[in-house]
């Protein structure tokens, strides 16, 4: 082979090797992009972090079937001009999200990381309409209004297909990287653990979540036992992962003893029975339709309560199925309303009786 001929094959793969580099950069930059590309910027003071990756829900059939479950939202004027003036749709632009939700005093601190398809100039001149942009740390910062209140979201390009937001007072700060303690690796191991899933959860139990869950809950279906084993955990995690045409959910709560986690297994493992048993109860069949009840007995089989012990940590996990039958069942049920009994003419007081 002759030095021309040589330079001809190194040029042409030079070339390839650089459209292929291109395409990558162009075209997988945010495709491409795993859970870490916005759970690292969660704030290791967080008490509860949601993932969500839309571009794996739009491939289950099961997004399709839980559209068709929620009720249409209400044109809203403002969010029309939004999207004619920004050119995003949230349903089929964003691709996924990380949120966080941090307590400081009275004061609920959101802060938020999102990939998707931005027009960077759109949205910056649609914000400076009613908002302020200035440059901090190398980085415009725009902040906006939000409607009706005093308060404003503040929001900043990382690259331009993924943007940052709070609305709280310190954005730049909140996008420093998250010191290398346990705190930050107790949140990163939780993240790796979940990844799998296209969406979850992570709560750290430090507000009493089943304190605030039974006050929640109606009268005739609150348990105090389970409220105070709630509130015993460190950890509660949620995930939900599509299979086929229905919703893996997994719900687990971590502590750092065995026994509450264990008497946690047995409550629900009761409750559970209970459900069951109710189900079946002669009252309740003359209340639902056979084929709603037959769904939320097949819900409640498909429920599995295991036990896990990681060493430093013990935890009880919940895994149950969400089908679209349950979806439909769970929008048509309605419970037949007793019949009121018929009320007795008023006596009339002239009326002589023997």
């Amino acid at each position: 082979m002759n030095k021309r001929r040589l330079g001809e094959i190194i040029l042409a793969v030079i070339l390839v090797g650089a459209m292929v580099f291109y395409g990558y950069q162009r075209w997988s930059s945010s495709g491409s992009r795993s859970p870490n590309d916005v759970l690292r910027h969660m704030p290791a003071d967080a008490e509860a972090v949601l993932y969500i990756d839309l571009d794996a829900l739009r491939q289950s059939p099961f997004l399709s079937e839980l559209y068709k479950w929620a009720p249409e939202p209400k044109a809203d004027p403002d969010y029309t001009q939004f999207l004619e003036s920004t050119g995003f749709n949230y349903e089929s632009d964003l691709n996924r999200a990380g949120i966080a939700l941090s307590k400081h005093g009275q004061e609920t601190t959101l802060f938020a990381v999102a990939d998707g398809r931005f027009d960077r100039r759109k949205i910056a001149a649609y914000a400076q309409q009613t908002g302020t942009r200035e440059s901090q740390g190398g980085k415009e910062i725009f902040s906006v209004p939000l409607l009706g209140g005093t308060r404003r979201i503040t929001f900043t390009f990382l690259p331009n297909d993924q943007i940052a937001l709070t609305n709280g007072s310190q954005l730049l700060s909140s996008l420093s990287p998250p010191p290398a303690d346990s705190d930050a690796e107790a949140w990163r191991e939780r993240f790796r653990r979940l990844s799998g899933s296209p969406v979850f959860a992570v709560v750290r139990q430090n507000a009493r979540a089943g304190t605030a869950l039974d006050e929640r809950t109606p009268h005739g279906f609150r348990s105090p036992q389970l409220s105070a084993l709630i509130d015993q955990l460190q950890w509660i995690t949620l995930a939900a992962k599509p299979e086929a045409d229905r919703l893996r959910v997994a719900l687990e709560g971590e502590g750092s003893a065995d026994a509450p986690t264990r008497q946690l297994s047995d409550v629900i493992n009761g409750l559970l029975l209970l459900a069951e048993a109710g189900l079946s109860d002669q009252k309740m069949r003359q209340q639902l339709e056979p084929e709603v009840r037959e769904t939320y007995l097949e819900m409640l089989k498909s429920a599995d309560v295991r036990q896990i012990d990681r060493g430093e940590t013990k935890s009880v996990r919940l895994l149950f199925d969400l089908t679209p039958k349950f979806l439909e069942a769970a929008r048509a049920a309605r419970p037949v309303a007793p019949v009121a009994p018929q009320r007795k003419a008023p006596r009339n007081p002239g009326t002589i009786r023997n």
